[in-house]
């Protein structure tokens, strides 16, 4: 099997008091990462769009050395990659500045005035989020919706809900609603679901299990809801938390690689789980090896 997670890598500056680390991410980033981790056999590539700065290049030999796939990535001979900077509080939980207007992959699939998607067509999965949709132009976004209600790929997608990164709310609504109507895997948040649509915890949680769609409803230290298929199990918090970037990321990686190896529904969520409990326990997206 060959997947391609899509979306934007950038610099990131994870603060610490008045020290900070720089490292490499981006949400779907993050999730191939742990994809490759957990199923090693599967072939992961990433699909952005960098500069030719020396950021773009530590950025494209970092994606190298965590096994993923580079000969999709585009280069931008006039732009350069984004950059955002993590700061937690006592309790684990994340805040963010971003400087990304003016990023590479911003231009993802496009040149000049036309757009290709050309580049997707060897893979048999795609894995997608809301942050890929937000940072690219509306016209490619929905010319992407197209491209995917007219191929066989199976679409993973995470709704993954950033206010900021959209012009206006209306438009993630209806742009998000109709991805997950694509989606064959569904990995929400019900904090970003409960957000973007307003609507309580219980409402969100019956809008999922009513839609149809099969993945999971990923609901932090509660453990997620299964979508599609009953489970019945329990999920343990974890002890430590100490920053919960790329929790639901990591989640949706050993989902995913589960899910692609024919495990159950149960084991994939569980498996999810704890790949997510795992990483809160570190500081920074990409936890290390164990």
């Amino acid at each position: 099997m060959k997947i391609a997670a899509i979306g934007e890598a950038m610099i990131e500056m994870s603060i610490t008091g008045d020290q900070a680390q720089l490292g490499v991410a981006g949400d779907t980033l993050n999730t191939a990462i742990y994809l490759k981790r957990a199923a090693p056999h599967i072939d992961v590539d990433y699909i952005t769009r960098l500069g030719r700065d020396g950021f773009s290049k530590r950025i494209k030999s970092f994606i190298a050395d965590q096994s993923l796939g580079t000969s999709a990535i585009e280069t931008d001979d006039d732009r350069v990659p984004g950059l955002y900077a993590i700061t937690t509080n006592a309790q684990g939980e994340r805040s963010f500045s971003y400087w990304r207007d003016q990023s590479a992959a911003r231009h993802l699939f496009q040149s000049e005035n036309s757009y290709s998607f050309h580049c997707l067509k060897d893979y048999d999965a795609l894995y997608l989020s809301g942050i890929t949709l937000a940072i690219l132009p509306p016209s490619v976004s929905m010319a992407l919706l197209e491209y995917l209600n007219q191929s066989a790929h199976i679409l993973a997608f995470d709704s993954n809900y950033r206010p900021a990164l959209w012009p206006e709310q209306n438009m993630a609504k209806s742009l998000i609603t109709e991805f997950w109507k694509r989606a064959d895997l569904a990995l929400p948040s019900i904090d970003d679901e409960m957000l973007l649509m307003q609507q309580s915890a219980a409402a969100v949680t019956e809008r999922f299990i009513k839609s149809g769609l099969s993945g999971a409803l990923k609901r932090g230290a509660q453990g997620p809801v299964s979508l599609g298929e009953v489970v019945d199990q329990t999920y343990l918090p974890a002890q430590n938390v100490l920053d919960t970037t790329a929790a639901g990321d990591s989640f949706n990686g050993a989902y995913l690689a589960a899910k692609f190896s024919g495990a159950s529904q149960a084991e994939a969520l569980a498996k999810g789980h704890d790949c997510a409990r795992h990483v809160v326990q570190h500081r920074g997206a990409i936890a290390p090896l164990v």
